[in-house]
Protein backbone atom coordinates (compact mmCIF):
# COMPACT_ATOMS: atom_id res chain seq x y z
CA UNK A 1 0.00 0.00 0.00
CA UNK A 2 2.95 2.21 0.71
CA UNK A 3 4.54 1.79 -2.44
CA UNK A 4 1.23 2.22 -4.48
CA UNK A 5 1.05 5.26 -2.80
CA UNK A 6 4.55 6.80 -3.09
CA UNK A 7 4.34 5.43 -7.04
CA UNK A 8 1.01 7.53 -7.39
CA UNK A 9 2.51 10.67 -5.65
CA UNK A 10 5.36 10.80 -8.03
CA UNK A 11 3.28 10.03 -10.70
CA UNK A 12 1.02 12.66 -10.14
CA UNK A 13 4.41 15.47 -9.13
CA UNK A 14 5.90 13.89 -12.73
CA UNK A 15 2.09 15.10 -14.58
CA UNK A 16 2.48 18.62 -13.10
CA UNK A 17 6.44 18.80 -13.92
CA UNK A 18 5.65 18.50 -17.94
CA UNK A 19 2.54 20.51 -18.08
CA UNK A 20 2.81 23.34 -19.68
CA UNK A 21 3.02 26.62 -17.67
CA UNK A 22 -0.30 28.04 -17.51
CA UNK A 23 -0.63 31.74 -18.13
CA UNK A 24 -3.08 34.05 -17.60
CA UNK A 25 -4.46 35.75 -20.36
CA UNK A 26 -2.23 39.16 -21.38
CA UNK A 27 -3.33 41.96 -19.96
CA UNK A 28 -2.93 45.29 -22.10
CA UNK A 29 -3.45 47.45 -18.95
CA UNK A 30 -0.55 46.11 -16.72
CA UNK A 31 1.34 46.00 -20.26
CA UNK A 32 0.78 49.82 -20.34
CA UNK A 33 1.80 50.19 -16.44
CA UNK A 34 5.22 47.89 -17.43
CA UNK A 35 5.65 49.94 -20.63
CA UNK A 36 6.36 52.67 -18.45
CA UNK A 37 10.01 51.49 -18.07
CA UNK A 38 10.52 51.17 -21.68
CA UNK A 39 9.80 55.32 -22.07
CA UNK A 40 13.30 55.42 -20.69
CA UNK A 41 14.02 55.02 -24.35
CA UNK A 42 11.01 54.94 -26.65
CA UNK A 43 7.45 56.50 -27.15
CA UNK A 44 4.78 55.12 -28.99
CA UNK A 45 4.62 57.95 -31.66
CA UNK A 46 8.87 59.68 -31.64
CA UNK A 47 12.10 58.44 -31.78
CA UNK A 48 13.85 58.35 -28.95
CA UNK A 49 17.55 56.62 -28.11
CA UNK A 50 14.98 53.45 -29.47
CA UNK A 51 12.71 53.79 -32.21
CA UNK A 52 8.87 55.18 -31.80
CA UNK A 53 6.75 51.75 -31.25
CA UNK A 54 3.77 52.99 -32.69
CA UNK A 55 2.64 50.36 -35.99
CA UNK A 56 5.06 48.00 -34.59
CA UNK A 57 3.28 44.93 -35.57
CA UNK A 58 4.43 43.52 -38.95
CA UNK A 59 6.87 46.59 -39.32
CA UNK A 60 10.24 44.97 -40.49
CA UNK A 61 13.07 45.69 -37.72
CA UNK A 62 15.33 48.08 -38.82
CA UNK A 63 12.73 50.07 -40.91
CA UNK A 64 11.68 53.17 -38.71
CA UNK A 65 12.19 56.48 -40.94
CA UNK A 66 14.59 58.85 -38.97
CA UNK A 67 16.07 56.62 -36.43
CA UNK A 68 19.93 54.99 -36.67
CA UNK A 69 19.59 51.60 -36.18
CA UNK A 70 22.82 49.27 -35.60
CA UNK A 71 23.60 47.55 -39.00
CA UNK A 72 22.83 43.94 -37.12
CA UNK A 73 19.31 44.99 -36.63
CA UNK A 74 18.80 46.12 -40.23
CA UNK A 75 20.42 43.37 -41.53
CA UNK A 76 18.32 41.05 -39.17
CA UNK A 77 15.32 40.40 -41.15
CA UNK A 78 12.72 40.21 -38.71
CA UNK A 79 9.37 41.09 -39.06
CA UNK A 80 7.85 42.52 -35.33
CA UNK A 81 5.18 39.80 -34.38
CA UNK A 82 3.95 38.01 -30.71
CA UNK A 83 7.20 35.22 -31.21
CA UNK A 84 9.56 37.92 -32.37
CA UNK A 85 8.59 40.84 -30.11
CA UNK A 86 8.48 37.48 -27.13
CA UNK A 87 12.23 36.73 -28.10
CA UNK A 88 13.08 40.37 -27.95
CA UNK A 89 12.24 41.06 -24.57
CA UNK A 90 13.82 37.83 -23.59
CA UNK A 91 17.05 38.50 -24.79
CA UNK A 92 17.71 40.59 -27.51
CA UNK A 93 21.28 40.07 -28.06
CA UNK A 94 20.48 36.71 -28.45
CA UNK A 95 17.70 37.23 -31.32
CA UNK A 96 19.61 39.99 -32.89
CA UNK A 97 23.57 39.74 -31.78
CA UNK A 98 25.18 43.14 -32.24
CA UNK A 99 21.99 45.19 -31.80
CA UNK A 100 21.67 48.31 -29.12
CA UNK A 101 18.65 47.08 -27.30
CA UNK A 102 19.95 45.40 -23.61
CA UNK A 103 16.68 45.63 -21.33
CA UNK A 104 14.94 42.29 -21.21
CA UNK A 105 12.04 41.27 -19.36
CA UNK A 106 12.32 38.20 -17.52
CA UNK A 107 9.29 37.31 -16.55
CA UNK A 108 6.94 35.51 -19.75
CA UNK A 109 3.45 37.20 -18.47
CA UNK A 110 5.33 40.54 -17.94
CA UNK A 111 6.46 40.26 -21.79
CA UNK A 112 3.02 38.99 -22.91
CA UNK A 113 1.40 41.98 -21.06
CA UNK A 114 3.46 44.82 -22.74
CA UNK A 115 2.95 42.70 -25.84
CA UNK A 116 -0.61 42.56 -25.74
CA UNK A 117 -0.56 46.72 -24.71
CA UNK A 118 1.74 47.13 -28.08
CA UNK A 119 -0.77 45.31 -30.13
CA UNK A 120 -3.91 47.01 -28.45
CA UNK A 121 -2.74 50.33 -28.35
CA UNK A 122 0.14 50.65 -30.76
CA UNK A 123 -1.99 50.61 -34.20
Amino acid sequence: MRRTTKLLAALAAAMVCAAPNARAAASAAHGEELYQSCQDCHSLDSNDVGPKHRGVFGRKAGSVPDYSYSAALKASGVTWNEDTLDKWLTDPQKLVPGSKMFFHLDAAQDRADVIEYLKERAK
